[in-house]
């Protein structure tokens, strides 16, 4: 069964007296353990699409079934669960609490779950020696780097252990070498088995990942497949046969 499949996705938005049509009849498929990028145009729907699939926003029309869940057909109340449940996110902006240290940021959805406060620790600990960053647990934000702040976002959206993460310009506020070490580290981690959906505007990004869907003007107007293999630990294009 797809992580992901959307269908004859509709979005408008009203605008005063006129509206916004931001997707029209998009569709997609994620299959379990997919690597993919979109890519388009400022305006294209990139954002939009992300937010219907992590039940941020419910569409105009149509539907998205969300690891078995048609989530458009839940109330409003009932997709924050969802959500906290099943995707994980991470942002540009690595919107990290500043007061918390790394520990203690990775830590935070759980609070809002059954588990445990020694499970959570155990879980958040674990995380942040998996993304490298095991001897910076009691750091605040401020006192990492750019590629430190994003590898703590990425545990906290890992914590949950979602079914999908969906990631937008993770390396748009980082250097090269940091942007390039963000996505080895995601390559890496969906080597493992996490389901991944990058939005980015950088075609390097796009081309370590497996799939590139791109939009224009709210539609899928391509789709570009690739076979990506990891070469010294970083992620390399190898042409389909």
């Amino acid at each position: 069964m797809p992580i992901v499949e959307a269908r004859g996705l509709v979005k408008i938005y009203p605008m005063g007296k006129t509206e916004v049509h931001a997707l029209r009849g998009l569709d997609l498929t994620v299959e379990a353990g997919e690597f993919i990028s979109i890519m388009g145009p400022s305006g294209s729907g990139k954002s939009t699409l992300l937010n219907l699939i992590g039940c941020l926003d419910t569409p105009t029309e149509g539907s998205v079934v969300l690891d078995g869940v048609e989530v458009t057909r839940l109330s409003r109340s009932r997709l924050p669960a969802i959500r906290r449940e099943k995707v994980g996110f991470v942002f540009q902006q690595f919107n990290l609490l500043h007061h918390l240290t790394a520990l203690e940021n990775v830590m935070l959805p759980l609070r809002y779950s059954d588990v445990g406060w020694r499970e959570a620790r155990k879980r958040a600990e674990a995380l942040l020696q998996r993304v490298g960053l095991g001897d910076r647990l009691h750091h605040r934000p401020l006192e990492l780097s750019g590629g430190e702040q994003q590898r703590v976002a990425i545990a906290r959206a890992l914590v949950n252990r979602p079914a999908i993460v969906l990631a937008d310009e993770p390396t748009g506020n980082l250097d090269t070498v940091a942007g390039s070490d963000i996505i080895a580290l995601l390559r890496t981690l969906n080597q493992e088995g996490q389901t991944f959906i990058i939005v980015t505007h950088d075609p390097s990004v796009a081309a370590r990942t497996d799939r590139t869907v791109y939009l224009r003007d709210g539609q899928v107007v391509r789709e570009e497949r690739r076979q990506v293999t990891a070469v010294n630990g970083v992620a390399g294009e190898r042409p389909v046969l």
